[in-house]
């Protein structure tokens, strides 16, 4: 099964004395990454021209694409070019249901293009929390009910005390769901979702 499209979000902390080569640095980053099969879209903004935390995004069709980029002698060039200004760096990669957790983002952002002009553009809105419920019941309800029925016939299951039993359950299927089931079910979902 191929795996969905992962969006990596940075925020870099850069020199204040160095902000003209950090611009430069950050689209000359783009401009690479747009070179790499996969690549579906990058940006970087600032809260203001005096600020010097930035924050960054970029997008590859999935694991593969954005592995290949970021092991790239291209990338690996770029990225040292940087040592000079940027501060501190720390990234996040998402792909399915852990954006949920973040509060819905209905802003727009102004992005730097190639030609020095810019590009507003809409931040991507959370879901709303009834159809996360949805989405996690429709997982977890089959999930549950397949695993107690493969459970059942373990004798002395049903002896155990039921706080034992849901540590057990709980223990078993919150990696499932993690890593195959929730994955899975905002992928078949995601047309509905994105509404």
């Amino acid at each position: 099964m191929p795996s969905a499209p992962i969006t990596v979000s940075i925020r870099r902390e850069v020199d204040p004395e160095h902000i003209a080569e950090a611009t430069a640095w950050a689209q000359t980053g783009v401009d690479l990454a747009n070179r790499h099969p996969g690549f579906l879209g990058s940006g970087w903004v600032r809260a203001d021209e005096d600020s010097n935390v930035w924050h960054m995004l970029y997008r590859f069709t999935n694991e593969e694409t954005l592995a290949a980029w970021e092991q790239s002698p291209e990338r690996d060039w770029w990225r040292s070019s940087g040592d000079g200004f940027v501060l501190s760096e720390r990234t996040r990669r998402r792909t399915g249901i852990e954006g949920w957790f973040d509060e819905p983002t209905t802003d727009t952002i102004t992005i730097p293009s190639g030609n020095g002009g810019t590009t507003t553009m809409a931040v991507v809105r959370t879901p709303p929390r009834w159809k996360q419920a949805v989405s996690i019941w429709l997982g977890f309800f089959p999930a549950n009910v397949a695993f107690a029925y493969a459970i059942s016939p373990v004798p002395g299951w049903d002896a155990l005390p039921i706080w034992l039993r849901v540590l057990a359950t709980t223990l078993v299927l919150t990696p499932i769901m993690t890593y195959w089931v929730l994955p899975w079910v905002t992928r078949s979902l995601r047309n509905w979702l994105a509404r």
